[in-house]
């Protein structure tokens, strides 16, 4: 084969490749929160509430309180989403809702979805919020079945299948959430913490929680894809 043929062929088989890689979208453009909106319960009645969400040097930052969340008002199906974060005061609590849907549908707070657990210590763990999901282990990991529920004082909780896999405290966590389908995948640096099937919805809004702990977001990118990481 020629210089010229070979080269031409590691050229399309580039073209190709690059033809299959679904594009990276941003969910946060270091500015401002374009394509979010914000619910928060305490504005209904204090108009002058103080922000739960703002952007500082560049990142996302959800202040803890007032409480509520940040919802992408976009609606999402098959993707990956890539996210650095970090406690920067004290340990505390946070988590990204997957297909999330109907605002407030539990305890006058949470939308519809299933919650990806950010809390310090606890980053992976599933909480059913009006929908479920099925894991191996279920009894183990959330505790005996007749308790099961998706409401409030039910046992929403599957604990993640890993411990000590976040960083210490004020040091930056990746986190990757796969939902394809009615299957979810997590990770936590690197670990592979939660695998959950046969989730009731497979599609839905995306959003990040103000739950009393300041936290830091710099990467939230999501990337379309056609089937789960094996």
């Amino acid at each position: 084969m020629s210089l010229a043929s070979n080269f031409f062929s590691i050229s399309l088989l580039v073209l190709v490749l690059s033809s299959c890689t679904e594009p990276t979208q941003p969910l946060f453009n270091g500015k401002d929160l374009s394509g979010w909106h914000v619910d928060v319960p305490a504005k209904d009645s204090l108009k002058d509430a103080p922000s739960s969400f703002i952007v500082r040097e560049g990142n996302l930052v959800s202040l803890g309180e007032p409480r509520g969340h940040l919802i992408t008002d976009k609606i999402y199906k098959n993707y990956r989403l890539n996210i650095e974060y970090r406690f920067t005061k004290e340990p505390g609590n946070c988590g990204i809702l997957v297909h999330a849907s109907t605002p407030r549908a539990l305890y006058g707070m949470f939308p519809k979805s299933m919650e990806v657990q950010m809390e310090h210590e606890n980053a992976g763990d599933f909480w059913c919020i009006q929908m479920d999901i099925t894991t191996e282990d279920m009894i183990l990991r959330r505790g005996p079945k007749n308790e099961w529920g998706v409401v409030e004082g039910k046992a929403r909780r599957i604990k993640n299948l890993t411990e000590g896999s976040e960083h210490a405290l004020g040091e930056w966590n990746s986190m990757t959430i796969e939902c394809f389908e009615d299957k979810i995948k997590v990770w936590v640096n690197g670990d592979f913490v939660n695998y959950g099937y046969n989730a009731d919805e497979t599609s839905g809004q995306i959003a990040i929680q103000a739950e009393g702990t300041e936290v830091v977001f710099k990467t939230l990118d999501l990337t379309s894809i056609s089937k789960l990481t094996d």
